[in-house]
């Protein structure tokens, strides 16, 4: 079963911390969202592997868009 992280809120992607194949556990850092001049950390809401990053850097993304999947 996987888990998408979607965004909490409208944004830009200023940083992605991890990539494909990498194991997180609950609460690491995934990436880096600015909004409204505030950089609003991503965090893993599961234990897992990243199996999809749907984002790049400088993208503009909008809220409960699935921004990483992890399976």
């Amino acid at each position: 079963m996987s888990e998408e992280v979607t965004a909490p809120l409208a944004g830009k992607i200023w940083k992605i911390l991890v990539k494909v194949g990498d194991q997180v556990q609950v609460e690491d850092e995934l990436m880096i969202l600015e909004a409204m001049k505030m950089e609003n950390p991503i965090y893993a809401p599961v234990d897992g592997k990243i199996a999809e990053i749907k984002v790049f850097e400088g993208d503009q993304v909008e809220p409960n868009q699935v921004l990483i999947v992890i399976a």
